[in-house]
């Protein structure tokens, strides 16, 4: 009988470099960026301790695109994925072993005054979705009307969801 199982990762952390984009032979875009998560805790003497774990992340398609255009070292976000660990053998003949975290959202965080106002998210996405200001103009036949404004407001950060596809 089959169990069923669960490969997620959840994290929050700041970016430790900043992201680098590349493509397969295929023409598939990869982004690969490091991911620093804290914990604190007291010891049982009262000291405060702190521990820094470095996570690799991985992103594939259009969600690679968009993590190496918008965010750099230092930045905040949430990542959501799996654990993936992958082998090769290294040009010294030597066995290599990696574990990474294959993302399939990320969502940047942070301030929104951190973000440039001018970014330019492609429409299909879905994520500037804008509300209209509405200002009355005089209309020749009721004395007035109302019209949405040329001002725009962005809702929120973007999320943005990407393709899990294998080495």
């Amino acid at each position: 009988m089959a169990s069923r199982s669960l490969n997620k990762v959840i994290l929050i952390g700041n970016l430790t470099r900043d992201p680098e984009l590349r493509y397969t032979p295929q023409g598939t875009a990869v982004c690969t960026f490091g991911l620093a998560t804290n914990r604190s805790w007291k010891t049982e003497d009262g000291t405060q301790r702190e521990q820094t774990e470095f996570h690799t992340i991985v992103t594939w398609t259009r969600l690679a695109e968009i993590v190496a255009e918008y965010l750099t070292k230092g930045k905040q976000a949430y990542v959501e994925g799996r654990l993936s660990t992958r082998e090769w053998e290294g040009q010294d003949g030597q066995k290599r072993r990696t574990t990474e975290i294959i993302a399939t959202e990320v969502i940047f965080l942070g301030s929104p005054g951190a973000r440039p106002e001018s970014i330019d998210v492609p429409e299909d996405l879905g994520i500037n979705e804008q509300k209209p200001e509405t200002e009355t103009e005089p209309d020749t036949e009721k004395g007035t009307k109302e019209k949405p404004a040329t001002k725009t407001k962005t809702e929120e950060t973007p999320v943005v969801e990407g393709e899990d596809i294998p080495f």
